[in-house]
């Protein structure tokens, strides 16, 4: 059993999902900060200042606080919109690289075409 469990440990997609995990949680941060320190800010220039955490309504004795709530949706899809475009910038990247290694493998084929043509010239000869 726990040879079967460092197996599982040690395959590839359990390390890329650690990994995934832990720069997920350091990008949350980063996000976090960017939406506490810079946006929220800028939207403080048009509503007063923490308005929209305030906002709530009373129903009987419990109270709904919806405005932490619009809060939390506008920094997740603040935290949507900033990995879209990094995945986005990070795909044009990799087809780029695609584009050329296609390139380089068309070449070479070429090449490989060309010397088949050689090879059969001279085997007629």
């Amino acid at each position: 059993m726990l040879k079967e469990f460092k197996a599982f440990i040690l395959r590839g997609n359990v390390l890329d999902l650690a990994v995934g995990v832990i720069i997920g949680g350091a990008f949350t941060a980063i996000v976090k900060s960017l939406v506490d320190n810079l946006i929220n800010p800028l939207i403080g220039i048009f509503v007063q200042d923490g308005a929209l955490a305030q906002l709530s309504f009373k129903l009987g004795n419990a109270t709904f606080a919806y405005g932490k709530f619009l809060n939390d949706v506008l920094n997740f899809l603040i935290t949507a919109f900033v990995i879209f475009v990094i995945i986005k910038t990070v795909n044009k990247l990799f087809a780029a690289n695609k584009t050329e290694e296609a390139e380089e493998v068309a070449a070479i084929n070429e090449e490989v075409e060309t010397l088949k043509e050689i090879r059969d010239l001279l085997k007629q000869k």
